[in-house]
């Protein structure tokens, strides 16, 4: 029993009516407040920064410091100024807590807000005569470094999402129609519609999914799906929207635009895999609402015990600091750029996440599951072994071989042909070629009788083919003869090919402490010759499509955590019962709705990508979490004045530039995952990869 040629075909699975009408924004989730856009925090940030100045200058130490003499309505000139910063700059926080406040979760907004409303409240009440000395320089001082801790914040959410917009630029902004009459006219891509035949000239890019009619040239992939090495397309092939077209004209007729095209569902299945919240981003949200419950509590607590203790100024001062040291900025941004930047990662590698869940879980999967034929092997016959009769060669052999062979599509002369052409042998005309039913094929060539064919036709194998053949039966091969004028002069021995990348998989899987199985219809035979050949650690052989699911199962109540990799029909019940199933080879067509993983390329080391990539996803979230936390347990207590007695206190603006640094810390430690490259990205050249 042959495991069903399924490599191959992929069941188009309709996506869900979403419209990718604008990808890029719907593409990265903003932490805390994305309506701040980093053009509009820049602008903020330096008008705040100009009026800061002023206010510094004749309200701060640093005045004194730089020799400004008291200048006349000093008072008055803070005081103007701090308004004037408090409304353009500080108007960015109390937008942002107004939207914390009316969905019941107060978060960072609401603390900067309190702390910079309490601040001037307080200032405006000392400047028209309660006693105490005011606070503006620390107000405007806190407003700047905030806003500049926040536009940092939002220029590294920015960059991950302009990673994905780049995705969507690729379609060029208009497409050469060849219309009915003949006519070439240039029209907006938007205006395509399948069904159409567009030119695609050398050099430029393919305006929407199609295939091809006429011509003959080679595509640039790269940006597209991860593959290196240009394909080669010739008519019937697949072309994808947004990939460059090298030296040949093309004719290609579109099959899919907008949404349902390849750009269009990578996009939203981005889009999608980011906007779902994961566990550790629910666990963040959860911590920033309890800091921020007990930020307001401690402060308040910090200015009843210093106003009893000390005086209003000093009791305002520690409960300011200890509102703007514990604002969970960092903790807002550190599940959300990481997940950005993953996200961004994992699509130029052609590597597509449809559920985040799952693909967190792939850090703790101990086994990999691989379905045998279109994954570790490239689900087509190959000659993987020849022998030929003493005095003959192996050149002359495999020529009069594929001469006869050179017509057919059967898959054993295919291959035959294929190992002929990859040596650049020249083949001699074949005349009269006659199939033999059920046998073979024969013809003249250059007056002798030449047949290819099944074993059956040799009654009794010569001695120097029956080594060979025992050692071919025993690993289930087929085996194909060559008869020259009724003498055998070679066989040859045929399986499915195995991919050369499959190997350094499992080896890279085994590097990382990760069993590996292999699943097929195929029978034992082929099975433990593949197994043997890629070093698998278990294997189960004859598997009906229905039996895979089974496996995956028994697999999971002995405690393992399974990964599946296999193509998205077929495969489908045992993608979906896997604790993380990856659909393989997925090419043009990514809608496969039972993988919770898709990679565009038949490249079975990509799977090594995606749990390597998910490790070290999960490792800067919890880095990213334990600084935020771990910031605030040891910098609340000292706003609040702890260690007060041996004269360490803590000034609302350093304050306010420590929480800014701890913001830049985990921005910088996030974008340190773009740097790690994956083992199998690290120690495989990547022109290794097979086209889809």
């Amino acid at each position: 029993m042959h495991d069903h040629e399924h490599h191959a075909h992929h069941a188009h699975h309709a996506m869900p009516a979403v419209h990718p009408a604008a990808p890029a924004e719907a593409a990265v989730p903003a932490p805390a407040h994305a309506g701040h856009a980093p053009e509009l925090l820049r602008r903020r940030f330096w008008l705040s920064l100009a009026g800061t100045i002023p206010v510094v200058l004749v309200a701060s130490p640093l005045g004194d410091l730089l020799g400004i003499g008291p200048v006349p309505g000093a008072p008055i000139i803070a005081l103007v100024f701090s308004v004037l910063v408090y409304l353009a700059g500080g108007s960015v926080f109390l937008e942002g807590a107004r939207d914390e406040l009316r969905g019941r979760r107060p978060g960072m907004m609401t603390l900067v807000a309190l702390a910079i409303t309490v601040a001037l409240l307080y200032s405006l009440a000392t400047t028209v005569g309660l006693p105490g000395q005011p606070f503006y320089w620390e107000l405007t001082t806190l407003i700047v470094v905030m806003l500049l801790g926040h536009w940092l914040e939002m220029r590294a959410v920015g960059r991950a999402q302009r990673a994905l917009e780049a995705l969507a630029a690729l379609l060029p902004a208009t497409a050469e129609r060849i219309e009915p009459d003949g006519r070439v006219s240039e029209v907006p891509v938007a205006e395509l519609r399948p069904g159409d035949i567009v030119l695609v000239r050398p050099g430029s890019r393919v305006p929407a999914d199609g295939i091809v009619l006429e011509g003959e040239s080679e595509i640039d992939e790269a940006a597209v799906t991860g593959e290196s090495r240009p394909v080669s397309k010739q008519p019937g092939s697949a072309v994808i929207g947004g990939t460059v077209n090298g030296t040949g004209l093309l004719r290609v007729q579109i099959t899919r635009v907008g949404r349902e095209s390849f750009l269009g569902q990578v996009l939203l299945l981005v889009a999608r895999a980011q906007q779902e919240r994961t566990r550790l981003q629910a666990l963040a949200d959860r911590v920033a609402f309890w800091l921020t419950i007990v930020a307001i509590t401690v402060s308040t607590v910090t200015f009843a015990i210093w106003l009893a203790a000390s005086d209003a100024v000093t009791a305002v001062s520690r409960a300011v600091t200890v509102l703007v040291i514990s604002c969970p900025h960092a903790l807002g941004l550190a599940i959300p750029l990481v997940i950005a930047l993953s996200s961004g990662i994992s699509a130029r590698s052609g590597i597509l996440i449809r559920s985040r869940r799952a693909f967190e879980r792939g850090r703790l999967v101990d086994t990999v599951i691989f379905d045998k034929t279109g994954t570790l092997t490239r689900g087509e016959f190959a000659v993987i072994d020849l022998v030929v009769a003493p005095g003959s060669s192996v050149e002359q052999a495999l020529a009069l071989a594929a001469a006869v062979e050179v017509g057919s599509e059967h898959p054993i002369a295919r291959a035959i042909v294929r190992r002929a052409a990859e040596r650049s042998l020249p083949l001699p005309i074949a005349e009269g070629i006659t199939a033999l039913p059920g046998r073979g094929v024969t013809a003249q060539i250059e007056g002798r009788s030449v047949t290819v064919g099944r074993l059956s036709l040799i009654e009794h194998p010569p001695e120097w083919l029956l080594p060979a053949l025992t050692q071919w039966e025993e690993r289930g091969m087929t085996v194909a003869v060559l008869l020259v004028d009724e003498e055998p002069l070679a066989a040859f021995a045929l399986a499915d090919e195995i991919r050369p990348e499959s190997r350094e998989a499992v080896q890279l899987l085994h590097r990382m402490h990760v069993s590996v199985a292999m699943l097929t219809g195929d029978n034992r035979a082929v099975a433990t010759w593949v197994a043997r050949e890629l070093g698998i650690d278990r294997f189960a052989a004859e598997v009906l499509p229905h039996e895979k699911q089974e496996v995956v199962r028994q697999l999971q109540q002995e405690g393992h955590i399974v990964a599946m990799v296999g193509d998205g029909i077929n495969d489908a019940p045992a993608l979906m019962a896997a604790d993380l199933g990856i659909a393989i080879g997925a090419g043009t067509d990514v809608a496969i709705e039972s993988a919770d993983v898709i990679l565009v390329r038949n490249d079975p080391r990509d799977v090594v990508t995606v749990l390597e990539l998910s490790r070290r996803t999960y490792r800067k979230m919890i880095e990213n979490l334990a600084w935020a936390l771990g910031y605030n347990v040891v910098a609340i207590p000292l706003a609040a004045g702890i260690l007060a007695p041996i004269g360490i206190v803590l000034a609302p603006a350093v304050g306010a530039l420590l929480m800014s640094l701890s913001t830049v810390i985990v921005a910088l430690n996030a974008l340190t995952l773009r740097l790690g490259r994956t083992t199998a990205a690290a120690t495989v050249p990547a022109n290794s990869a097979v086209g889809t």
